[in-house]
């Protein structure tokens, strides 16, 4: 039994309370009741200094001598008035908007024109446009460009990573279109200023000619000048609108990008719109069935289901934002904002009836000979897609996901039109993503399978640079097997090699069965490696296999005495800890990056407890 004193503090007063702590803490709540007329089943105390409510008899003994009295039923209260005040406020807002929004519509009925085709006229070259994404030769010409095989194998082992080995085709579609997005960020080429023809060096825009007829052929209908400030020959850039001529350039700016990108959804069977804004950008929308919605993809920053990155990050004043497809345009304005009061405020180029009608007649055009079936079909969609875009107009959702200013194109071009945003250091690859489930098991079985090897090597005596030169074999082995077809991957350990390795086969056992791969001997003594399960896990535990053959190569270089004692770490990350949940980093995050946070956490509790490993 220990006295205590201490000093219990209550809205405006505080309370001295000599106790005892032999008697407990139900016996000190009813010492409280008697100065509070606190109830004690209503009592909830606080050490001050210790931030930790009191629960049971010990904490009366390590709480410090200042206490927090709170009132469950105040709390409650408390928590139900500010919950109360904050659907008040939302409330106001939403009032505030949905006001802004009607005198807006009201101003637009005196300041908008009469329709005069004019937003018609606009729209109609970008109907032609997406027609020539239907032909079969463009759609053949795009397929030709892209490794389909690397796309889909990175599609199933970023599904894999998430714990869904067995996909269905909706998935594995949804991830491919990803894949295909990330491919063709990396296989477009920007162009501020092109490099001068003659010479190489940057060129200085000197202004705009007149096309030729080689260049009118794939919809150029401008050519900007560049002249060499070290040749006299400089540069031409025709702005070619064919997507078939951008497959062969892979070169431009957002429309280029857009054009040629939604071409490429297209050529894999994706329902795609080329999505116009008004604010001179462009991109493209896909409709996943895995999601069951159409989704935001941008080619020119690699983002994809980001729809407010251009009102959020960008900081544009959206105004009219149009989805073009082969079967009708849609006004998808809604999906990129949460500030419609305002949009609609900008939208007086015609008014939102005669905007409507456009789009009506548009569309019918586009739809003209199709079967009632299809119509069927389409009408469904539109008027779950218009449902869709009027809930999310008003919702909070991604509202406080930070995004970031525009990242394509030349810095002082992005500053010229306030698209760099207000955080320039703000990016997609980090806390806008999500926490996933971290399937990692294989990582742990690829450390633990090294441990036959370097003991065989320990039992064969072999010197320290003889271990290297079989590793340093085997790593070449597993290289060959990565570059090879995942579907059919196999590698053969020639004569040479297995001069080195055939005796230490039997221990290479493990291994293979971590890759889901298997070894046979040939009539000719050759030792074939070959798919023995799934090429899903192959192709996610290969770069973890080579990523720790480097890491053992290293360490084994640097071990001053390779004997039986020295396989522990770092040599060895034996019996690792794996799967649970991680914060991801980005869409392509390193193989290795839970592994090395997880040895790091492993090596620091070693330290820090001085167990010895």
């Amino acid at each position: 039994m220990v006295a205590r004193s201490f000093q219990v503090h209550h809205n405006d007063s505080t309370y001295g309370v000599d106790y005892d702590t032999g008697d407990g803490l139900e016996v000190f709540k009813i010492q409280i009741f008697s100065l509070t007329s606190i109830p004690p089943d209503e009592q909830k105390l606080i050490g001050v200094d210790e931030n930790r409510v009191l629960s049971d008899d010990s904490d009366l003994v390590a709480i410090s001598e200042k206490l927090r009295l709170v009132s469950i039923n105040e709390e409650q209260q408390e928590k139900s008035t500010a919950e109360n005040d904050e659907l008040l406020k939302s409330d106001e807002e939403l009032a505030r908007m949905l006001q802004a929004e009607e005198e807006a519509l009201l101003f637009q009925q005196y300041a908008a024109p009469e329709d005069n085709g004019k937003f018609e006229e606009r729209l109609r070259p970008y109907v032609s446009q997406v027609l020539m994404y239907e032909d079969l030769q463009r759609q053949e010409a795009a397929r030709k460009t892209v490794p389909i095989e690397e796309l889909e194998e990175k599609a199933l082992v970023s599904l894999a990573k998430e714990g869904n080995s067995t996909p269905s085709k909706n998935e594995q579609d949804h991830a491919f279109l990803l894949q295909l997005l990330f491919w063709f960020k990396q296989s477009f080429r920007w162009v501020n200023a092109p490099p001068c023809d003659g010479c190489g060096k940057e060129t200085v825009f000197h202004g705009m000619a007149d096309p030729l007829p080689s260049e009118i052929r794939y919809g150029a209908s401008r050519v900007e000048i560049y002249g060499c400030n070290f040749c006299p020959i400089g540069s031409r850039f025709p702005r070619y609108n064919d997507p078939l001529k951008l497959v062969e350039t892979r070169s431009g700016r957002c429309g280029e990008w857009a054009n040629c990108f939604t071409l490429y959804c297209r050529a894999f069977g994706y329902e795609s719109r080329l999505i116009l804004a008004f604010v001179d950008h462009v991109w493209t929308e896909c409709f996943s069935q895995s999601l069951g919605r159409w989704m935001h993809l941008d080619p020119c920053e690699g983002v994809y289901d980001k729809p407010l990155l251009y009102e959020s990050g960008w900081n544009k004043k959206l105004d009219y934002v149009i989805g073009i497809a082969k079967d009708g345009v849609c006004d998808v304005t809604k999906r990129y904002t949460r500030k419609w009061h305002e949009v609609i405020s900008r939208r007086n180029i015609i008014t939102e009836p005669a905007l409507s009608a456009v789009l009506a007649n548009v569309t019918k055009d586009c739809r003209r000979g199709f079967t009632s079936q299809v119509l069927s079909v389409l009408e469904d969609r539109d008027e779950k897609e218009r449902q869709e875009l009027e809930s999310s107009l008003h919702s909070t959702d991604n509202a406080s996901t930070s995004l970031p200013g525009r990242r394509s194109g030349d810095k002082e071009w992005r500053k010229s039109r306030l698209e760099c945003g207000s955080d320039e250091s703000c990016s997609l690859s980090g806390s806008s993503c999500p926490v996933r489930a971290c399937v990692d098991k294989h990582v742990t079985e690829i450390h633990n399978a090294f441990l036959p090897i370097l003991s065989q090597f320990v039992k064969e005596e072999f010197p320290k640079s003889r271990a290297v030169e079989v590793l340093e074999t085997l790593k070449r082995i597993l290289v060959d097997l990565k570059k090879s077809p995942f579907k059919t991957r196999r590698a053969t350990i020639d004569s040479v090699s297995q001069s080195l390795v055939h005796q230490l086969l039997p221990s290479f056992t493990e291994l293979l069965n971590a890759l889901s791969m298997s070894g046979k001997a040939d009539a000719d003594g050759r030792f074939d490696i070959s798919l023995a399960g799934n090429a899903v896990k192959t192709s996610l535990a290969l770069p973890v296999a080579l990523d720790a053959l480097d890491d053992t190569i290293n360490n084994l270089n640097i071990c001053d005495n390779f004997v039986e004692d020295s396989l522990c770490l770092p040599l060895l990350k034996l019996n690792r800890i794996h799967s649970g949940s991680v914060l991801a980093s980005g869409e392509e995050i390193p193989l290795g990056i839970v592994s090395f946070i997880w040895s790091m956490w492993f090596i620091f509790l070693l330290f820090h407890l001085k167990i010895s490993p």
